[in-house]
């Protein structure tokens, strides 16, 4: 069967094209007030209105133009639509600028960039998220959160109560990559999950592809999140902040020299520990974290641009005299953008990513520490070549060298860990071709090579977890390499054209796994890469998709399909956790996964009512010999049915009132069958995984938003409250002996919070 789905992406790209005569015409979208370039945005002719394209990160777009065209339409939400006339003779590429809806208000909401999109894009299953448009949500302490906000979406679901990691397509939070400015940020979480690592001022646009993954990205078996940050104001300077209740932020950009460079600085941090120190039972304990980013934009020719992008976040959190926490990651990214011709351009990226956690404890006169990190450079070479006749080819390669400490332990003076290196090339090369009116393809091919390198200790393991033998290796030679072939492919047919029916397949895989015992990511997970026992993981993923719009644009709908089956997956041996041994390849066993479901989504554009619905049915589980007696058991994070409401209304005089209620199936979970007791202590046995849930969840948020703006200077207050009608939900489930039950045992739920008021103040000038 797999070679049969490779014969015809082959095929593909040894086809000849054909095409009626035409120029390309090239261009690109910038802001008119900053000079930030506008992605995401729609560009077609208005005498072909099926025949259009979207900027990419760069605000650039290509398109072919007949001797019959005369007027170019560009449109992006937030911004008025611009008409400019095409001359009979045209050559160079346009510099467009685009003038903000006066309407507009920048904050963070999930959308399409234009409801055209959905319907006219040749992927299925990608998400444009939103970042400057006029909605809100409300939010967690009203913190905007980007990872928050793909929880709305159909088919992404939250970890759990309070956590920003998303789960996507039966997928868990570990297996998402997720690219800051083509770095990877691991566990992008703060505080245990409560807050994101992003802070949203410093963010410009973003990409979630859930379905057929481009060709261009590789490392993960769910999906993928491409996110932006800004760019800073060539021509004048800004200053921009907020105040919460629990954190504060500050950005400020401008130009460092005019019309050619500029800058833009971001930060936040929370004041958790100054309620901590107004007490006397915690004044000396430690919670807080921090995060910074920083990026310079030098626009060094009109066919060169350079990019130089930095990252830090770090959480820091103590007990007095029994824990110490300490968690972060750091990327940095230098881009430079070249353009040949107005058919062939590239981006070559040096790029670097750290995440490393620290954590100690202190219990009983016993000294105990664990730490752990995880080091990604890279250099990724990627061109865009448009040849004309309706074909846009992406391609490229990148190298990259890991560095990864699954665990070191130090227990009083004993010291025990465990690291691995590896080197990883991936070549890739992707076309999307426009057929005709009617039919668009994408179609892709990545070839990945991952080695695992010595310098430290591989094993040979028997089928009870003892080893046999111990490797030895020399540094950086190559212990084993595994290959992997990706094939992707997605195809759109336009029925009529508001009307499409989209089909798609992807193969992915993934090297680096993360292992939990939780269902949520915290800052002691236990990563590995491949090696010589453990294989890298594969998912092959088909879906089919039917997106329309009504004739005014105002509503637009859609309904996909899936079925994902996934290679390799990994699960702990029953009894086994993070700590139970340092060699990891004895703690984990290997098998299939399967995910499948639907996913509808409804949404009104227009009017001061606007919002959206989202409903997901789903399925996932595993079966993984050695576990649940070699049967399929449900996932720890499946979760049956997920329903998301979101609405927003437009109020004179510059409010807005906004409000969203989620629902979703209780988690799956593994409930104790029998008990015993050795030494006085109770020992549960637990006979089947995961064969319980835990009760639904659902809450009410909202919101209400008062902007006012003053010449330069524009003020904002938000007020809000996180599950309105304080309902309780499950964040953990655990089981204690009771003898007043008939089974001697209870269930015992905790929460984490009820009701929570909120306001913040936004300022700008």
């Amino acid at each position: 069967m797999k070679r049969f789905l490779c014969l015809p992406l082959l095929l593909f790209f040894v086809l000849p094209s054909h095409g009626q005569t035409s120029r390309m015409l090239t261009g690109r979208l910038v802001d008119e007030p900053s000079g930030e370039p506008v992605s995401g945005a729609t560009v077609w002719v208005k005498e072909n209105p099926q025949g259009g394209t979207v900027t990419d990160e760069f605000g650039k777009f290509s398109l072919p133009v007949c001797g019959a065209d005369r007027t170019l339409l560009c449109s992006c939400l937030g911004y008025r639509t611009l008409e400019y006339p095409l001359g009979v003779e045209f050559s160079g590429s346009l510099i467009l600028y685009m003038t903000p809806d006066s309407r507009s208000i920048e904050q963070i909401v999930v959308s399409s960039r234009s409801s055209m999109e959905r319907v006219s894009s040749v992927q299925i299953g990608v998400e444009r998220i939103e970042i400057a448009e006029m909605a809100k949500i409300p939010a967690l302490f009203g913190e905007k959160d980007i990872m928050r906000s793909i929880q709305l979406l159909p088919g992404v679901k939250s970890e759990g109560e309070g956590s920003s990691g998303f789960q996507v397509r039966g997928g868990t939070s570990a297996q998402n990559l997720i690219l800051l400015d083509d770095a990877t940020v691991y566990n992008a979480s703060h505080l245990m999950g409560i807050f994101s690592t992003f802070n949203d001022t410093a963010l410009t646009n973003a990409s979630l592809f859930k379905g057929q993954i481009p060709a261009q990205f590789g490392g993960a078996t769910s999906s993928v999140f491409d996110i932006s940050t800004k760019t800073g104001d060539m021509g004048s300077y800004h200053v921009d902040g907020s105040v919460g209740l629990l954190s504060a932020k500050l950005h400020v950009e401008g130009p460092l020299v005019a019309d050619k460079a500029s800058f833009f600085v971001a930060g936040r941090r929370t004041y958790l520990d100054l309620f901590l120190k107004v007490t006397d039972d915690f004044r000396r304990n430690t919670l807080n974290f921090y995060d910074l980013n920083a990026k310079v934009d030098y626009n060094i020719s009109g066919r060169d641009r350079l990019f130089i992008s930095f990252f830090s976040g770090r959480d820091n959190m103590s007990l007095e005299k029994m824990m110490e926490m300490k968690w972060g990651n750091t990327t940095a990214t230098v881009r430079w953008f070249h353009r040949f011709s107005g058919r062939l351009s590239s981006n070559t990226s040096v790029i670097l990513s750290s995440f490393g956690s620290d954590n100690s404890a202190d219990i009983l006169d016993t000294s105990n520490s664990f730490d752990s990190f995880i080091r990604h450079s890279a250099l990724k070479e990627s061109f865009t070549w448009t040849p004309g006749g309706g074909h846009e080819m992406k391609f490229g390669f990148q190298t990259s060298y890991l560095g990864l400490k699954s665990a070191e332990w130090n227990l009083n003076n004993y010291s025990e860990k465990e690291k691995r290196n590896a080197w990883e090339n991936t070549l890739w090369l992707n076309e999307q071709w426009k057929i005709s009116d009617r039919f668009a393809v994408s179609a892709g091919l990545r070839l990945n090579s991952f080695s695992a390198l010595g310098g430290a200790p591989y094993y040979e393991i028997d089928e009870s977890g003892d080893i046999t033998r111990t490797l030895e290796y020399g540094s950086g030679k190559i212990v084993r390499t595994h290959f992997a072939l990706e094939p992707r492919l997605s195809v759109n047919y336009r029925v009529r054209e508001k009307h499409s029916i989209k089909a798609g397949y992807s193969r992915t895989s993934q090297n680096i796994h993360a292992l939990r015992n939780s269902s949520m990511a915290l800052p002691f997970d236990r990563y590995t890469l491949s090696t010589n026992i453990v294989k890298p993981q594969t998912a092959d993923q088909v879906s089919l998709g039917y997106a329309s719009l009504t004739r005014n644009e105002a509503f637009e709908f859609s309904i996909e399909g899936y079925y994902k089956s996934i290679d390799n997956v990994l699960d702990y041996k029953d009894g086994k956790s993070f700590s139970s041994e340092i060699e990891i390849e004895r703690l984990i066993l290997a098998g299939q996964g399967r995910a499948y479901g639907v996913e509808l989504f409804a949404r009104k554009n227009t009017g001061r009512f606007t919002g959206w619905a989202a409903y997901t049915l789903s399925w996932s589980q595993n079966r993984i010999p050695g576990i649940n007696g070699d049967k399929w058991y449900t996932a720890g994070n499946d979760r049956r049915h997920d329903l998301s409401l979101v609405g927003m209304f437009e109020l004179p005089r510059g409010w807005q009132v906004a409000g969203t209620w989620v629902y979703n199936t209780g988690q799956a979970l593994s409930a104790p069958s029998a008990k015993y007791r050795i030494n006085g202590e109770t020992v549960y046995y637990y006979a089947e995984r995961n064969g319980y849930r835990a009760p639904s969840y659902h809450r009410f948020d909202i919101s209400a938003t008062h902007s006012k703006k003053k010449k330069r200077f524009t003020r904002e207050w938000t007020l809000g409250i996180y599950n309105l009608y304080n309902r309780y939900n499950p964040f953990l489930i655990s089981f204690e002996d009771d003898s007043t039950k008939p089974s001697g045992t209870k269930t015992v739920q905790t929460s984490l919070f009820g009701i929570i008021p909120s306001f913040s103040y936004n300022f700008r000038f």
